[in-house]
């Protein structure tokens, strides 16, 4: 497809205008209580889907606040009549959580209540995870079409649990194979129009990604081992260290080169091929730099309110507390809340949309000219708004 044309993408949003509609959409949150959140959510990613493009045409975003609302009361809903019927089941075997264990059998009883009751979760977490991406596809356009993805979810979740067993017994040497499998099944499932994805490719493949991965667990081991063959505490800590921040850039570099291959494999049709391209040093260096410059302005404003207080208390322990300490008081805990709401809107515009605008930059559409032959599709039907993601804190991510 070398001689076809190749469109890229391309993102135009502004660290300005996203911080101030994550900060307003913050403060909307706190002030309802966290109602807002599912309208905020929508401008949000609004915002994000207006400000890419893909040869000259953006992409719409079309959900609404409401059905994501209505979605998360009939999630709520069915979780708490779930868990419920699992809480009398654990309390009829005597695995009950609301007792204060009083022996060392008590204890464990409780802790395995505890697990069990997380594991009973665990399919809905991945149900949720496949119909977020079905709810967004559905309500994501491009040039007048839309997106969609068909029925599945429960059979992502059979197969996301017999994979992740896979990952857990062979102790992680299995994760290429679960990566690439589960990406596989819901890409076949995914349309665009009337053309549908093809997930191409070999999981073995993915095995270049973990190389860091391994260089961390190897250094970690050796740091064991030195620590024991040399009694060498200093140099076991020193290896060790340097082994566990390898393996955290190794799962981050996994996490970005494996998108690379899955999405360079993918193909719309018979003649649509994509390419992607994303750095791992761009996308760690997005994440430190952010995290710099948002910690820095964090501490100068906590210590400004750490001032304000400490003069504030002042005046109250020189005599008895007059208008000026309460009005200290009270600007130093408005202070904390806009810092909290400062820092997280801080993170969208200096981290998360900086990260979406590099994968998105380093996309591109081989033989895009193949699209104009593509046609409408109805829309899906039963594509919730992602209840059961924003029950499970799993749709908190744009």
């Amino acid at each position: 497809m070398s001689d076809l044309r190749r469109a890229d993408a391309r993102y135009d949003g502004q660290s300005g205008p996203i911080f101030g509609l994550a900060l307003r959409v913050a403060f909307l949150t706190l002030i309802t209580l966290g109602i807002y959140r599912f309208w905020g959510k929508t401008r949000i990613r609004r915002y994000v889907w207006s400000s890419a493009e893909l040869d000259g045409d953006r992409f719409e975003y079309t959900g609404t606040g409401l059905e994501k609302f209505l979605g998360f009361l009939l999630a709520v809903v069915f979780l708490a009549i779930y868990l419920g019927l699992v809480q009398i089941v654990l309390t009829f075997l005597g695995l009950g959580l609301l007792t204060e264990p009083e022996t060392e059998a008590q204890m464990v009883a409780q802790a395995l209540a505890f697990n069990l009751t997380f594991l009973s979760v665990v399919p809905f977490i991945l149900f949720a995870i496949y119909r977020a991406r079905r709810y967004k596809l559905a309500r994501t356009r491009w040039r007048g079409i839309r997106f969609g993805m068909e029925k599945g979810a429960w059979g992502y979740v059979w197969r996301a649990i017999g994979h992740y067993a896979l990952t857990i017994l062979t102790l992680g040497v299995l994760l290429p194979r679960q990566s690439f499998k589960l990406e596989e099944y819901m890409t076949n499932r995914m349309w665009f129009g009337d053309t549908r994805f093809v997930q191409g490719g070999k999981w073995t493949a993915l095995y270049g990604a973990m190389t860091h991965l391994f260089v961390g667990l190897g250094l970690m081991i050796l740091a064991g081992a030195a620590g024991v063959a040399l009694q060498s505490e200093v140099l076991g800590a020193a290896l060790g260290g340097l082994g566990y921040i390898w393996f955290l850039y190794g799962f981050l570099h996994y996490r970005v080169q494996s998108f690379a291959y899955l999405t360079s494999h993918k193909r719309l049709g018979d003649e649509i091929a994509m390419d992607a391209r994303p750095q791992t040093g761009t996308i760690l260096l997005t994440y430190i730099v952010g995290g710099i410059v948002i910690g820095v302005a964090g501490a100068i404003f906590a210590g400004l309110l750490v001032r304000v207080g400490a003069m504030g208390m002042g005046g109250a322990m020189n005599g008895a507390p007059d208008a000026s300490t309460y009005a200290a008081i009270a600007l130093v805990a408005i202070g904390y809340v806009a810092l909290i709401l400062g820092v997280g809107a801080a993170a969208t515009a200096l981290i998360t949309q900086p990260v979406i605008a590099h994968y998105v930059n380093t996309f591109s559409v081989l033989n895009v000219d193949a699209v104009q032959a593509i046609h409408q599709r109805a829309a899906d039907s039963g594509a919730d708004a992602e209840g059961f993601a924003d029950a499970l804190d799993i749709g908190g991510a744009i």
